[in-house]
């Protein structure tokens, strides 16, 4: 009788990331996508490892906890990053990519493993774990019959919250004759951002016009609960006329190299692809109508003209309360055997996602090879992240990035803010190297 295969279920970064690991310790893998069959709302290609809402993989700095994360993933053999790595576009101290390149290098790499079985179909009941582990990584726009099912079995109503997607713009249309190369606080280089700036007056009357313009009405069963770290630019504005300018529209660091002048605010673009022919509107996730983006946003200065090649929007997230449904390895309570990963777990960003599918691919393969499951320590960025999904108060979970916060007080002298990432960086890294040594695959 052969060896039990592991049932993958989305081909987005999580899903794609189980699939390689499981398969990397030879373990077959059925990984299932549904496209190009049928889309999402906020998906439009037929890849495998599709990124929606930016190119962006936050910072890449090993003393920030999203670098730490992402350098804990390359040190477990991690797919998904080392695609990004190769595929990169300049993004300063942040790790962006080719959107179009990542994705189908991720396809490239999944599709020619001996071990992984793409089925191009859709999945609307969750399979039977008793003759086989199963992943569920169908992303965070769960829908249809098989979110009911998720919802029959987890026995309470999912939560969930609305993520928006930021413009991108072509980069023959902008007015270079305005716009600066200068990355923030980098006065060495020329810079990989390029910034619009506005003096007061201008940003008065873009505020003006942001707070007056159209946005998507929701439809009356959707109640917004936007996560706090990708919130809609209009929704920003509501707060207050100066809160653009203190988050992504501050002017801090971006002089002009040229003039000297610290503008009022400034906006920022960032590559989208390897070629710079492509930009996005960093900090833009926006749920105005397609009209008024063309409208507000030409009023910014140097994207008078600018060619849209893809407008923002809004779509709806669905994520499980962890603290009640999932155990420290990421499967279901009540439910040996299944698996949640990616955003559904109840971690925000992509590189978290991947994280979930790491981790959930390596124990769901342990399983399958009757070895024991392993968690990584809570002082690891992976730990920390599985710490938030199970020890949070269920009445007040809430999807979060990775952040030095939800990992344990360290202990000690006092150390100053300056030293903490690097201590933690250094303590985390040589955590996880003897937890990877821990794995041992037999």
């Amino acid at each position: 009788m052969g060896r039990e295969r592991l049932t993958v279920i989305g081909g987005g970064l999580a899903g794609c990331e189980a699939a390689w690991q499981a398969a990397e310790q030879g373990v077959g893998v059925d990984l299932y996508e549904m496209k190009p069959h049928r889309f999402s709302p906020a998906h439009e290609s037929a890849q495998l490892g599709e990124l929606v809402c930016s190119n962006s993989l936050r910072s890449n700095a090993k003393d920030s906890a999203a670098g730490l994360l992402k350098e804990e993933m390359r040190q477990l053999g991690s797919l998904v990053m080392r695609v990004a790595d190769d595929t990169a576009v300049p993004a300063g101290t942040a790790l962006a990519v080719d959107r179009f390149q990542f994705a189908a290098a991720v396809t490239a790499a999944i599709e020619a493993h001996t071990l992984i079985t793409v089925h191009r179909q859709e999945v609307t009941q969750i399979p039977d774990t008793t003759s086989g582990p199963v992943i569920l990584a169908a992303g965070p726009l769960l829908s249809g019959p098989l979110a009911e099912h998720l919802q029959t079995l987890t026995g309470q109503d999912n939560l969930a919250f609305y993520d928006a997607i930021a413009p991108i713009v072509d980069a023959d249309s902008l007015d270079m004759a305005i716009i600066y190369r200068k990355s923030r606080w980098d006065d060495l280089n020329p810079g990989d951002y390029l910034n619009c700036p506005m003096d007061r007056e201008q940003y008065g009357r873009f505020i003006e016009l942001l707070g007056s313009a159209q946005t998507v009405p929701l439809h009356a069963f959707e109640d917004p609960k936007y996560f706090e770290g990708c919130l809609p630019i209009e929704v920003m504005c509501e707060r207050g006329p100066d809160t653009l300018r203190f988050g992504p529209m501050k002017p801090i660091g971006l002089m002009h190299p040229h003039t000297g002048i610290i503008p009022h605010a400034v906006v920022q673009l960032r590559a989208e692809n390897q070629e710079g022919t492509r930009y996005n509107l960093v900090g833009f996730q926006t749920k105005l109508t397609y009209p008024e983006q063309e409208r507000v946003f030409r009023t910014i200065p140097g994207l008078e003209q600018v060619v849209f090649h893809r407008l923002g929007s809004i779509h709806r997230n669905t994520f499980v309360c962890a603290p009640q449904v999932l155990d420290s390895t990421l499967q279901m309570k009540g439910v040996p055997g299944l698996y949640l990963a990616g955003q559904l777990s109840g971690v925000e960003g992509y590189i978290e996602s991947t994280a979930m599918g790491l981790l959930a691919g390596i124990n769901a393969a342990r399983q399958i090879l009757g070895q024991s499951t392993l968690v990584p320590p809570p002082e690891t960025a992976h730990g920390a992240l599985i710490h938030h999904l199970t020890a949070s108060d269920p009445a007040h979970f809430q999807p979060s990035n990775v952040n030095f916060g939800l990992f344990p007080p360290l202990i000690g002298k006092k150390i100053g803010k300056k030293e903490r990432g690097r201590i933690r960086a250094e303590q985390a890294l040589t955590l996880i190297n003897q937890w990877r040594q821990q794995l041992a695959w037999g």
